[in-house]
């Protein structure tokens, strides 16, 4: 038996990785992806909502205002559990369409992207608590580096499709 690594599971756990990094952004890149090329196995699901350039548009203003509410000094900790549990329902949100869209069991999606996102989102805290520490680089410019990386993980996850 040979075991491979489906497209699915790849969007799947790249968007759950993303939504560790940055809640909105998961659903920012799938709404974006599917509002430019729905797909029929979204029609008559509760996912369909997802594929309206509408959907899309909100989602990138959340995206683009949690970019910049992360540098505040404000800001909580992503490990807090109201942060924690938004960005793993966001993984799994963003890992279950996918799933769907591939024509797979959105419950396994659901769970790759939830699971995706919760090792993300301890795995940039330390890195990124880490990397201040021990550093001359001051938080907001690693915050930046994060969101940059975000950002192109986005594009590469849309890519796939």
């Amino acid at each position: 038996m040979k075991l491979s690594i489906t497209k699915a599971f790849r969007q799947a756990a790249g968007v759950g990785v993303i939504a560790g990094m940055r809640a909105f952004m998961a659903p920012a890149v799938i709404s974006h992806m599917y509002s430019r090329h729905p797909s029929a196995r979204l029609k008559d699901t509760p996912l369909k909502f997802i594929q309206t350039i509408g959907t899309s548009k909100v989602f990138k203003v959340l995206a683009a205002g949690e970019l910049v509410g992360d540098k505040l000094p404000t800001a909580p900790n992503r490990t807090d559990l109201p942060g924690l549990t938004g960005r793993i329902l966001s993984g799994a949100f963003a890992g279950a369409t996918v799933y769907k869209v591939e024509g797979k069991n959105g419950v396994i999606g659901g769970l790759i992207g939830g699971v995706a996102a919760a090792a993300s989102t301890f795995g940039c805290f330390f890195l990124r608590k880490a990397l201040a520490k021990n550093t001359f680089i001051p938080d907001a410019v690693i915050g930046g580096i994060e969101d940059a990386l975000v950002i192109g993980a986005g594009v590469g996850v849309a890519r796939m499709t």
